[in-house]
């Protein structure tokens, strides 16, 4: 038998639910616009950025992880801005991981969010637009209200998929302990290192926390399916 408190690398776990909880934060701020272009937009190229949106869930996560390595690394304009006000790369920093986090995690955000925009009762939204209610209010007053299960859907699955990355974080964030090593990365470093029990542990409890956020998310009956998450 192995003691909980000293099997799991509590750095790690606070390492991983602060990325996690962030990069759901920024999903949420970034992919509600997104979202509602995607499911009201009626022009003929949106199949393309649908395309771009859902591109993480084939790609795989080290070739993800490459471009985006590149995509700010020194030279590149994000790189050379964010160097310039920060005095620092975002390579292989916490900053870095988010940005790659929400990449990765997009589509596990913006396709729940959409379906639950599409679901909503057109005829809602053209009665607030008859009642000279404006597209922003209507958005908040009508839209949200009617697609709280999705959201909360697209938050949890961006939250729990977060939780499990691996390929795009050890690209990105290297193995930094406290910080950019995350739950995943340890338990990879302890089965390395022949350490079984502190995998096991971990691993037992991503699984449990795996099943309970499935368990909610099917539970909300939100209407959309969610792809399975890819582990590399």
């Amino acid at each position: 038998m192995y003691n909980l408190g000293n099997s799991m690398n509590w750095d790690a776990v606070a390492t991983t639910l602060k990325l996690a909880l962030t990069t759901s934060i920024v999903l949420l701020i970034l992919g509600l616009p997104l979202s509602y272009w995607v499911a009201f937009s009626r022009q003929r190229w949106k199949f393309l950025v649908e395309a771009v949106v859902a591109l993480p869930l084939v790609l795989p996560p080290t070739v993800l992880g490459f471009y985006v390595l590149v995509g700010m690394g020194p030279q590149s304009p994000l790189g050379r801005w964010y160097s310039g006000l920060a005095g620092r790369g975002l390579p292989f920093t916490f900053e870095g991981l988010v940005v790659a986090s929400t990449l990765y995690s997009l589509p596990f955000a913006v396709q729940p969010f959409a379906a639950a925009f599409r679901s909503v009762d057109r005829r809602l939204i053209e009665a607030a637009w008859t009642l000279g209610t404006s597209a922003w209010e209507t958005f908040f007053r009508v839209i949200i209200p009617q697609s709280w299960a999705g959201l909360i859907t697209g938050f949890v699955l961006s939250f729990a998929h977060t939780i499990g990355e691996f390929g795009v974080v050890l690209m990105v964030g290297g193995n930094i302990p406290g910080v950019t090593r995350t739950l995943s990365i340890d338990i990879y470093d302890n089965v390395q290192s022949l350490n079984y029990s502190a995998a096991a542990t971990t691993s037992l409890a991503l699984l449990i926390f795996s099943f309970l956020t499935l368990g909610l998310v099917y539970g909300l009956g939100a209407g959309w399916k969610s792809p399975t998450p890819r582990k590399s």
